[in-house]
């Protein structure tokens, strides 16, 4: 199986900044069997939703509400993606959790971070 850790959340001012990393580990197997993985996010009360997956071809997508304010990238040597927040709004409150699709298919998910944009 393949363990996710994110970290990088906290408290931030609207219009700051923050970068979240996912470091995935694991059996070489299971890593290189990684096909996409992605950030979702939480608001209370709110479902789960997409914020941003990028592919082992590094093949990006992202929701509408963060295009032009985030950027998902991935260290490959580094088993770890990042995602980069700017211009950040109170309504980008949530918990950020990590995913990683692996070929079976199996889904993994880390544990979640708080992102909490203050107005």
């Amino acid at each position: 199986q393949v363990q996710l850790v994110e970290s990088g959340g906290g408290l931030v001012q609207a219009g700051g900044s923050l970068r979240l990393s996912c470091a995935a580990s694991g059996s070489i197997l299971n890593i290189n069997s990684i096909t996409r993985m992605g950030w979702y996010r939480q608001a209370p009360g709110k479902q789960r939703e997409l914020v941003a997956t990028i592919t082992r071809g590094d093949s990006t997508d992202y929701a509408d509400s963060v295009k032009g304010r985030f950027t998902i990238s991935r260290d490959s040597g580094k088993n770890t993606v990042y995602l980069q927040m700017d211009s950040l709004k109170p309504e980008d409150t949530a918990v950020y959790f990590c995913n990683a699709l692996m070929l079976g298919p199996r889904l993994t998910w880390g544990q979640g971070t708080q992102v909490t944009v203050s107005s």
